[in-house]
């Protein structure tokens, strides 16, 4: 996808949902990234662990279609970063924050997505310039963190991932989270390795669908106040 951070950042909120990709073999790469754009999920942030990672982000920001969003995840350092950029990456995110990261990513007018743990190290990662912060690992803090972060802190944008589930995407939304970042509940390993891409876009329309529900409940409890 082509165009400012700030056009991928509103697809990304838009659709709400960042697929994590993160293979054994980077030969079913392709498939998979189809497969969930086809579930409607078009923001994939495929990680460094992948073998080949920088090379897949190539072949995925020049064949895939021009509203799907190839991120890079798991980024740690200034010259992976710039990397990946120059791969296609439209948005780069970390499970660390790393100013000099942000600030390479936005010379390259890149989404900076740093990951953070406590409320100080939430609120000097937007500070250093983080378009979203990645609330890693959620797993340990769950929705209630996030509502509770955002009384207090609403104008910094938050994503959590780990621990984002089927049974409670929509409760992250519903506390406050502008996106979410989804891994192994949504990229199955044993739908990858048996090659059952429907199943992939299947559980895609899923995620899709929980965020909209969230969002629609949401807005009415706004409209009736």
């Amino acid at each position: 996808m082509a165009g400012s951070r700030i056009d991928v950042l509103r697809a990304i909120e838009a659709s709400g949902v960042v697929a994590i990709i993160r293979l054994h073999d980077s030969q079913a790469g392709h498939d998979v990234a189809l497969a969930l754009a086809d579930g409607g999920v078009t923001a994939l942030e495929v990680t460094m662990t992948v073998p080949g990672a920088v090379r897949l982000i190539e072949q995925l920001a020049a064949t895939l279609p021009s509203n799907v969003m190839i991120g890079a995840g798991t980024v740690l350092d200034t010259e992976t970063a710039r990397s990946v950029i120059l791969a296609g990456a439209r948005f780069v995110v970390s499970p660390v924050c790393r100013p000099a990261v942000i600030e390479m990513c936005h010379r390259y007018d890149v989404a900076a997505m740093p990951g953070c743990f406590t409320p100080t190290e939430i609120l000097d990662a937007w500070e250093a310039g983080a378009d979203v912060v990645k609330v890693f690992p959620a797993t340990a803090l769950g929705p209630g963190f996030i509502k509770d972060l955002r009384g207090p802190l609403p104008q910094v944008k938050l994503m959590p991932t780990g621990g984002v589930t089927r049974e409670n995407a929509g409760e992250w939304i519903r506390a406050g989270a502008c996106a979410i970042g989804v891994g192994t509940a949504l990229l199955v390993g044993t739908a990858v390795a048996a090659r059952r891409f429907a199943d992939i876009s299947a559980n895609a329309r899923h995620f899709i669908e929980a965020v909209a529900i969230a969002r629609a409940g949401a807005g009415a409890r706004e409209a009736g106040r």
